[in-house]
């Protein structure tokens, strides 16, 4: 099998041919291989490789560069530099990765131009040499954050980057050579004291790789250049269509190395180190001392974190107690600062903090950031810190201004639960000191996901009884790659389908009759035609029906770029069809589907700009759409929403439906497009209501959003942490929908034997009656909930549990949860005897429950579906009890 290490050591057998550039020759660099590490490196000197493990900070304290650059203006001096040398400077990316469906966040520059197009990666760019200030978020770091004085959650990769060598772009050698030029031309450093790192960076999968040069001076890494140009395939390596410079250059460790401070928090948080620094006791010279040992402490490195710090101490010659009573402060409020830093973008780019998906890595860093303000019981809140730093980056990123009180308004939200479980979680912890408790990883995360309970809280608590705990030492790094990507399961046929052409599309040109040739039929019943104008079930908007040659058509799927036409009963005619769409059904759903995106708009013009969408389905009578919002929606938020949205549809705007490149579209409106989902094709359909709303959407649309007359909103609920869903109903269905309500009034008046208009009145009464019943019934299902998880444990197997009970659906949700929160990789779905249909999982499950709830309604006459971790659904109750059974269950 090959791996990284046998890669190397292959390359290394001939390394003039790999890593040896002209910079080298042209400069006196020559191959050495370190004494203490071993690695091989390149130097015009220097005997050792550089890197921290092998040299402590030498450009603490000293003037390493010509001068003391600020962090912004080292943007600029690198952007100029660059720009000088033919390359085009572009606006960063968000942080948010949406045109990457398998990562929730943006960890490289690289990154900006990958696309997933029909399974494979490839790139698309806007120059073929480029620099990009791109802020990347990294959460396996944080239990460094604070402790090396180089690591961050957030930091900005100035990517310097060429594409398509020999065509275009440039290669090794004019990389090397820039890279050289602007370190000891642009930040004056004596080539003396660089040093370059033979190694190679590769994906996890090896599907792409290619040889580096790591760039150190005076123990800090300062730049590391790739260059892609290999794979493996048949476990072989081969080289890639494409040559690829992605050279990643550290922002935040280019200014503190020529600025000197202690810590890269100091040389690029601006004012905000200052202000956190006032609110604590600072032994700025004690500190100094300390900085430069402090990249020995790499807590993936280091297997003893207090032997390393029992050294450092000894070497600055104070003693360990007070160095950790003086050192702790300062970690607390620089972590406090990068977290927030974090926070501010991740939010102002869409993200939220949640128990799901990347929201959860976000959550994480909050409640460990809110964790150090208590401890230290500093006076100051998360978005104050946050406005700091939006002002410092003002003149790099304006949007962090403009999106500031969403950002408050989320982080305060945050904070305030946080505060109202406080309580709950000391009691918890003070059980666990007073019993000694040791926590392992399991145990912690529980902990965290069910009390919002962080590992410092435990510590903190622990240390103030001088009591002694073993806590899990890589928990975050655990937690945070859990949560830093997800791959779509693709759907599958069952059937080849790779030798047949695909079908030409015609339901994007109102086609409502047509003719077609049959290319194949599988089972009888499943039809391939040559074209089609029914449309299949994407993107949330579900099939067209009709007929083709007099059968009907039930169903419609697509595989990849073949449409499949399912038929009731068998099919036995000549190859040449004429087909015929449902054309009303086909309008209500155009209407829906035009409604979502405007409902879609309405939201964010009412919440804020964090609103996304996060799903949605377009059936017949109605519409659902899931945003990304952090609380459930007031009434007058709802009533403000549906507002909006009737307002745009009077405003008959024009519905623009474009073809276009990815790269166009990208150009044109951001990666805003991919609400829906990541496209995997080079060319995307772009659907636009100027002024309100853009997205890549396949979906059928109306023409003008008068067409759709009128929008009702019908229900709202919050379906788990972050995600609100809306109901409505468009078009006819809305005044059906009124209907219905307002013959529901008078009935209901008959009932209570009053007027319309006293209705309400009379209603609060009841309802204050019903308030107080209803108080005890929760109290009782709640413990009820309780006892079924306990009675239900014996019956799970292969941490599996499919199980029929007589509850609703709100009683199925809690024996869900509370059964999940105690059995972290049980996988449970229940059913009601109505048909209702709940799945949950626990943290450390793979299923996607989403997936299996889908799958069990379909074979069930119903639909379902949700997210990976929680789905909710109906379907026929002897079907599910028949489904259960087959399970073995």
């Amino acid at each position: 099998m090959i791996t990284k290490e046998s890669l190397i050591k292959n390359f290394q057998k001939t390394p003039s041919k790999y890593w040896k550039v002209k910079m080298f020759d042209e400069n006196g660099f020559t191959r050495k291989q370190c004494p203490k590490c071993k690695k091989f490196f390149w130097s015009a000197g220097k005997e050792t490789c550089g890197d921290t493990s092998c040299e402590d900070y030498g450009f603490i304290g000293a003037n390493a560069a010509k001068k003391r650059f600020g962090y912004i203006e080292m943007w600029k001096e690198f952007e100029k530099f660059f720009s000088r040398n033919s390359h085009y400077s572009m606006p960063r990316y968000p942080v948010v990765s949406r045109w990457r469906p398998d990562l929730f966040f943006t960890i490289a520059s690289i990154q900006d131009f990958q696309r997933l197009d029909a399974g494979g990666l490839t790139f698309e760019y806007p120059a073929d040499r480029l620099v990009v200030p791109q802020v990347c978020l990294r959460f396996p770091d944080i239990p460094n954050v604070g402790v090396t004085g180089k690591h961050h959650t957030s930091f900005i990769m100035a990517g310097q980057h060429a594409f398509g060598y020999p065509k275009t772009g440039y290669w090794k050698d004019r990389c090397m050579e820039l890279n050289f030029e602007f370190l000891t031309e642009v930040m004056g450093i004596d080539k003396s004291e660089l040093t370059y790192v033979e190694d190679l960076w590769a994906m996890p999968d090896m599907s792409e790789f290619g040889l580096c040069l790591e760039t150190f001076s005076k123990g800090l890494e300062l730049v590391n250049s790739v260059f892609t140009e290999f794979c493996v395939k048949n476990n072989k390596v081969a080289r890639l269509p494409i040559k690829i410079i992605d050279v990643g250059w550290g922002l935040e460790r280019l200014t503190w190395f020529s600025q000197g401070v202690p810590t890269s928090y100091d040389a690029t948080f601006g004012k905000v180190t200052d202000h956190l620094k006032g609110l604590i006791d600072y032994d700025e010279a004690l500190f100094l001392k300390y900085a430069s040992y402090a990249g020995s402490l790499n807590v993936d490195e280091v297997k003893d974190l207090g032997l390393a710090r029992s050294i450092i101490a000894k070497k600055i010659g104070v003693n360990e107690t007070l160095l950790k009573k003086k050192v702790a402060p300062l970690q607390a409020i620089y972590s406090i600062a990068d977290h927030t830093k974090t926070l501010l973008y991740a939010i102002s780019d869409g993200g939220l903090p949640s128990n799901v998906g990347g929201g959860y890595n976000l959550r994480v860093i909050l409640r460990r950031a809110l964790s150090f303000i208590d401890e230290m019981n500093l006076k100051i809140g998360l978005p104050e810190v946050c406005a700091m730093h939006a002002e410092f980056l003002h003149p790099l990123d304006t949007k962090l201004m403009e999106n500031l009180v969403d950002v408050e308004k989320i982080i305060s939200f945050e904070t305030d639960r946080f505060v109202s479980s406080r309580a709950k979680a000391s009691r918890i912890i003070e059980v666990i000191v007073n019993q000694k408790v040791d926590i392992d990883g399991d145990k912690m995360v529980k902990l965290y996901e069910s009390q919002g309970i962080t590992p410092e809280m435990i510590k903190n608590a622990a240390a103030k009884r001088n009591v002694e705990i073993k806590m899990p030492e890589n928990f975050y790094e655990t937690l945070s790659k859990k949560h830093m990507g997800h791959k779509d399961e693709e759907k599958k046929f069952g059937h080849d389908l790779s030798k047949i052409r695909p079908t030409k599309v015609l339901y994007y040109d109102g086609v409502k009759n047509f003719r077609a040739r049959i290319l194949k039929v599988f089972d009888g019943k499943n039809i391939v035609l040559d074209r089609t104008g029914f449309y299949p079930t994407s993107g949330g908007q579900i099939h067209d029906i009709g007929k083709i040659n007099g059968l009907d058509v039930v169903k419609v799927e697509k595989y990849n770029n073949v449409i499949v036409h399912t038929v009731d009963g068998k099919y036995k005619g000549p190859k040449a069809v004429k087909g015929a769409v449902d054309w009303e059904r086909r309008e209500q759903l155009m209407k829906n589907h035009t409604a979502t995106h405007i409902v879609n708009a309405a939201a964010r013009t009412v919440l804020g700009n964090h609103v996304n969408q996060a799903g949605a389905e377009k059936v017949v009578d109605k519409a659902r759409l899931d945003i990304t919002h952090y609380k459930a929606l007031t009434d007058e938020e709802v009533d403000k929403i549906e507002e909006v949205a009737n307002r745009i549809v009077a405003g008959k705007i024009r519905v623009n439906k474009m073809v276009m490149t990815r790269t166009e579209a990208e150009r044109a409106y951001g990666s805003m497009i991919y609400q829906g989902g990541a496209v995997p094709s080079a060319n995307i359909r772009v659907v636009e209501i100027p002024g309100y709303d853009v997205e890549a959407c396949g979906g059928t649309h109306c023409d003008f959003t008068g067409d759709v007359k009128a929008i009702k909103i019908l229900r709202t609920e919050r379906i788990q942490d972050g995600l609100v869903r809306l109901e409505f109903a468009a078009g006819s269905k809305a005044w059906e929908d009124l209907k219905r309500k307002e013959a529901l009034l008078k009935l209901s008046a008959e009932v209570f034997n009053v007027p319309v208009d006293q209705l309400p009145s009379t209603a609060h009464r009841f309802f204050d009656e019903w308030k107080e019943k209803d108080k005890v019934i929760g109290k009782l299902n709640a413990e009820v909930a309780f006892l079924k998880a306990e009675i239900l444990r014996g019956k799970i197997r292969d941490n599996k549990l499919f199980h029929i009970l007589p509850y609703n659906r709100e009683q199925l949700i809690e024996v869900a949860e509370a059964m999940a929160a105690d059995h972290p990789k049980l996988l449970v779905v229940l059913a009601g005897i109505n048909g209702e249909i709940i799945g949950k999982r626990g943290a450390q499950s793979e299923e996607n429950v989403g997936q299996i709830v889908s799958d069990i309604c379909g074979k069930c006459g119903g639909s379902g579906g949700g997210s990976a971790s929680f789905a909710q659904g109906r379907g026929e109750l002897a079907k599910i009890r028949s489904v259960f059974a087959e399970m073995g269950f």
